[in-house]
């Protein structure tokens, strides 16, 4: 059985009402209830990322540090601090770079806008203007180690903490945003649904039968 066998449970805030009691009273009434994604974030907001960064195990200072190696002669290792403090004070310095666990850290990246959020079984999910293709946002033959997208989902800018299927959480920005950076609509023109697996000709399944033509495999 590889299904999650302990169910992700997080205690949250519950910001706004008059006072303790309405607080409670809001609470009561999502027991039991789906929270969708939509009720609480929109498009071309901003927030944060919380999450464990993909971990690395014990490295060394070159590695975990990018401290520069020493010269090829260099006597019993070259990927070492050359000096790692003065004889006094007798003991290393906190900021002194040392070998140990890199990765599986807790992270919080500020500020990631919501570019697009896709509903459920909606099929035209990541049809643009530019772009009239009828397509969701799984890519051919799926998310490499993940799969397919059958949930309501939520495209942010750049990257996210993390190996694939770990859990995140997603926060309010704590920010007032004024720069004209965090500000603007985006307008999407066009999202890649070709597969990450290989080289990723087709955007569909459609465009690729077209393409090919009727198959061997297929006419039996």
């Amino acid at each position: 059985n590889l299904r999650l066998k302990k169910a992700h449970t997080m205690e949250i805030q519950v910001n706004g009402g008059a006072d303790a009691r309405a607080k409670v009273d809001f609470a009561k009434s999502l027991f039991e209830k789906e929270v969708t994604v939509d009720s609480v974030f929109a498009k071309d907001e901003n927030i944060d990322v919380i999450g464990v960064t993909k971990g690395k195990g014990y490295e060394g200072v070159t590695a975990r540090w990018g401290v520069t190696r020493l010269p090829r002669k260099t006597h019993r290792g070259l990927r070492k601090v050359a000096c790692i403090g003065s004889w006094h004070p007798a003991r290393v310095s906190t900021t002194v770079a040392r070998a140990g666990q890199d990765g599986y850290f807790h992270r919080t990246e500020l500020n990631k806008k919501i570019y697009r959020i896709g509903k459920k079984g909606d099929k035209a999910s990541c049809q643009t203007d530019a772009d009239l293709t009828e397509k969701s946002i799984t890519p051919m033959g799926g998310f490499v180690k993940y799969g397919e997208i059958n949930e309501d989902w939520v495209m942010l800018k750049g990257a996210v903490v993390g190996v694939k299927k770990r859990s995140l959480v997603m926060r309010k920005s704590m920010m007032v945003h004024s720069s004209r950076k965090h500000l603007e609509t985006i307008d999407i023109k066009f999202v890649d649904t070709s597969s990450k697996l290989g080289h990723g000709r087709f955007q569909t399944a459609e465009e690729k039968a077209k393409f090919l033509g009727p198959l061997a495999s297929k006419q039996k």
